[in-house]
């Protein structure tokens, strides 16, 4: 059974570390992740006790990277859903802004974005 919403992006979020991957839901594999634990990220991004939306940005523009070498930067023509009202409520309000910074990081470097959850239906940007 294929899924309409095949790729998902999921978001992981602490105060020292932030991991954003994208699921096939097909097979529940992770086709792309980018994460401040990755060394490259972890010393330009200096993120100390906490990480801010600079980091989150910079995790953004490296997954959109990553899709892109896999070719998924469009997700098989249906986008990459985010449920970004549902990332924000599991993370707790002070993390909406990082939510957004690596979301909006996907759009700008090409990945089309399908927002979820949103009351008036969902939006391709």
């Amino acid at each position: 059974m294929t899924v309409l919403k095949r790729y998902v992006l999921r978001l992981f979020i602490s105060l020292k570390y932030i991991t954003a991957n994208v699921v096939d839901r097909n097979n529940g594999k992770i086709v792309a992740t980018a994460s401040t634990v990755e060394h490259s990220l972890k010393e330009a991004m200096e993120c100390g006790r906490t990480c801010n939306a600079k980091a989150a940005a910079a995790v953004g523009e490296v997954l959109a990277m990553r899709l892109k070498v896999e070719g998924l930067e469009s997700g098989d023509g249906r986008g990459i859903h985010a449920d970004v009202n549902k990332e924000i409520e599991k993370k707790g309000f002070k993390s909406s802004t990082k939510v957004w910074a690596i979301v909006n990081a996907l759009k700008n470097h090409g990945v089309k974005v399908v927002l979820d959850g949103d009351d008036s239906g969902s939006h391709d940007f």
